[in-house]
């Protein structure tokens, strides 16, 4: 097996062991791995300081594929973010307990995430609270990324104003509302700015940041530790290949929501 090979095999067991000490616990508080790591590059371990978003009625897969992803960088610190320490649950009513409040949370940060949702966005979009904690956090985070209706909150707080980005298909027409140039793609990369589109692109947009923060091997032993080969049961994953019917019924379920998110983003504008 050579070098790379090594590497990519000797990861995947050390990231199952360190992966639940990378989320909220303080670096001095982490436990040592019981392994020895010093094949590895001393540039795959980094203290990322890294706050992912939570508020009411966000989506839960959009939350939890990144934190995966992001809970296997050897070395950060991944905080759950929310107004209040209460548990936080989700439009499919699965809760996630916050490790941390706005107050509480790194002034500065390496990457600062938003998840989408429904009418749990719309909110968010709403909560001045909210809104000022993404403005001032993403002004200074390193990278800032979003996954589905999760970028309307970071145009609604002006960090989307002149930059490339997607969305979940049925609001990727509000982008430009916020100053953004709206880009129909499963992930969007422009500078320090990563977006993803749908719910399930969260996984594709993770991997991506991991190769920004670490290197492609890391991402890729990430990837293959969390055997991410998808082979869906049907080709209806977006507009373009499912069937006419059923994106007209998809997308005729927001159009209330749509009409309100619009609203918000005039009134930003």
């Amino acid at each position: 097996m050579d070098r790379r090979g090594f590497h990519a095999a000797a990861l995947a067991g050390a990231l199952t062991a360190l992966s639940a000490s990378a989320h909220a616990a303080p670096q001095s508080q982490r436990m040592k791995p019981d392994h020895d790591m010093s094949a590895f590059p001393p540039s795959w371990t980094r203290a990322d300081r890294i706050a992912m978003l939570l508020y009411p009625g966000f989506t839960a897969l959009d939350l939890v594929g990144p934190q995966y992803m992001f809970g296997n960088l050897m070395g950060a610190t991944v905080h759950l973010v929310a107004e209040t320490e209460a548990p936080v649950e989700s439009d499919t009513k699965l809760s996630i307990v916050p490790t941390v409040t706005f107050a509480g949370s790194p002034r500065d940060l390496d990457l600062l995430f938003v998840p989408g949702g429904g009418q749990g966005t719309l909110a968010a979009m709403r909560n001045g609270a909210l809104i000022d904690f993404v403005a001032d956090r993403g002004a200074r985070a390193g990278l800032v990324t979003s996954v589905c209706t999760g970028s309307l909150v970071l145009g609604q707080a002006g960090l989307l104003r002149g930059y490339r980005a997607t969305s979940h298909w049925v609001t990727l027409g509000l982008l430009g509302a916020f100053g953004a140039t709206a880009v129909d793609a499963r992930v969007v990369e422009d500078r320090n700015r990563i977006t993803g589109a749908g719910v399930s692109a969260g996984l594709d947009m993770g991997l991506r940041v991991i190769e920004r923060m670490r290197d492609r091997q890391y991402a890729e032993a990430v990837q293959l530790l969390a055997e991410y080969a998808p082979q869906p049961p049907f080709a209806a994953g977006t507009p373009a290949t499912a069937p006419a019917e059923t994106t007209a019924l998809i997308g005729g379920m927001f159009d209330g929501l749509l009409g309100e998110m619009r609203d918000v983003a005039r009134a930003a504008r």
